[in-house]
């Protein structure tokens, strides 16, 4: 969506940016859900308890899709009056308008989408998610976006993009293609036993994300008072931060998996080993983007705008982050690795030092009060990382996690 709309000008960034915190903080009501399913169906695998992991997968679905309408009308509705709150300018705002009320007649088909890959991931399958978003992705973005439609494209791509992956993934789990087999068409009962433990798990991570997403759109509020400008090269900055975190997203979802299973397995050595080795390897991957966005900011920067002056910030604030590339790395792995075992306290302690602490308090000191502007608010950013990181490292290293209960 950034590089289509980047050729519009930096309004229309500014437009996408600002459209997608509030998607973002909506999609932190669905963690607790996600993240206590994968956790769940992680350890009913290790533990040989498949039935009980395929109904996880079934109750976790159905609220999914109740709860998905609702926010999906309500985002709609609420369109106008968010994307004016989040401090649009003249010309951002009948762009933000148009993009954000596409995607938000989408998001239904977006969280079904997140929760069937969390039940996935959680049984040990991670190709079945990728090969499903690899292909509606190829199918939609392949033919829509067009510039001719301008942000309305690109909006449109994306909700088609969800939806065209969602009807994969219910197609997946309930023809039994999948090592989980969820059946919708039998008659729903809650069972609230099992969706208590789900939340009980998750309720930490959702709280985790909304600290994490309400530090963001604070955040963003400091940086858009900068012009349009300055917030176009902070939007591209953060979408190709967002690209980084892939590798160190991909490792902690292994570790989410592995340490589930491992503890499942009643094997707590074999968990600890399954999370160092994932954090070995995505400390390798994280050291080569940080090389990149060091050397290569400019280069990159230039893939989205050709405007000069968006590039030159945008490579400033991209040296700022890519020294601290490892320690975001770490905290994204071993954070997986803690959720894995049902230890999601410990990453929202470590969020809100990181966000409320060293991203918006610190980000307002430099850029606002010092005036470094968006250097600031990046060194903000970086002091956030680094935060986090120490936080997730020590309680990985003491051990509690080991010993907690979730069956």
């Amino acid at each position: 969506d950034m590089i289509m709309v980047g050729r519009l000008g930096p309004a229309a960034i500014a437009a996408v940016g600002l459209s997608n915190q509030p998607i973002f903080f909506a999609q932190g009501i669905f963690q607790a859900l996600n993240v206590g399913t994968t956790a769940l169906v992680a350890r009913f695998f290790g533990a040989d308890l498949k039935k009980d992991a395929s109904n996880t997968a079934r109750q976790s679905l159905a609220v999914t899709i109740l709860l998905g309408f609702f926010v999906s009308g309500l985002g709609y509705l609420l369109t106008p009056w968010v994307i004016a709150a989040m401090g649009a300018e003249v010309e951002v705002l009948p762009l933000g308008i148009t993009y954000m009320r596409i995607i938000s007649l989408g998001f239904l088909f977006n969280v079904v989408s997140m929760v069937c890959s969390s039940i996935l991931r959680g049984a040990g399958d991670t190709r079945t998610p990728m090969t499903v978003n690899l292909t509606a992705n190829l199918l939609i973005y392949g033919h829509l976006g067009f510039p001719r439609l301008g942000i309305a494209g690109a909006a449109l791509a994306t909700a088609l993009a969800h939806g065209v992956a969602s009807t994969l993934f219910l197609v997946v789990i309930m023809t039994g293609r999948s090592v989980i087999r969820v059946q919708l068409t039998s008659r729903y009962r809650p069972d609230w036993d099992l969706l208590g433990r789900v939340f009980s798990i998750g309720f930490p991570a959702a709280i985790e994300q909304v600290i994490f997403r309400g530090g963001q759109l604070t955040f963003v509020r400091i940086v858009s008072s900068f012009g349009t400008s300055v917030f176009a090269a902070h939007q591209i900055g953060v979408n190709i931060l967002s690209l980084s975190f892939m590798p160190g997203q991909a490792f902690g979802i292994a570790a989410t998996t592995l340490v589930g299973q491992g503890l499942g397995a009643e094997r707590p050595d074999l968990a600890e080993r399954s999370a160092l080795v994932a954090r070995r390897l995505g400390m390798m991957f994280s050291t080569t983007i940080a090389l990149f966005m060091f050397f290569f900011g400019r280069h990159i920067a230039a893939f989205y705008t050709s405007d000069p002056d968006v590039i030159r910030k945008t490579a400033m604030v991209l040296k700022v982050i890519g020294v601290v590339q490892p320690a975001q790395s770490t905290q994204f792995i071993l954070s997986g690795g803690l959720r894995g075992a049902g230890d999601t306290r410990w990453p929202l302690y470590a969020t809100f030092l990181g966000i409320w602490g060293m991203r918006v308090m610190g980000g307002y000191l430099l850029a606002v009060q010092l005036g470094l502007g968006l250097l600031g608010a990046w060194m903000g950013m970086a002091l956030d990382q680094l935060t986090r990181a120490s936080v997730i490292s020590y309680r990985f290293r003491k051990g509690g996690w080991k010993r907690l209960g979730v069956l």
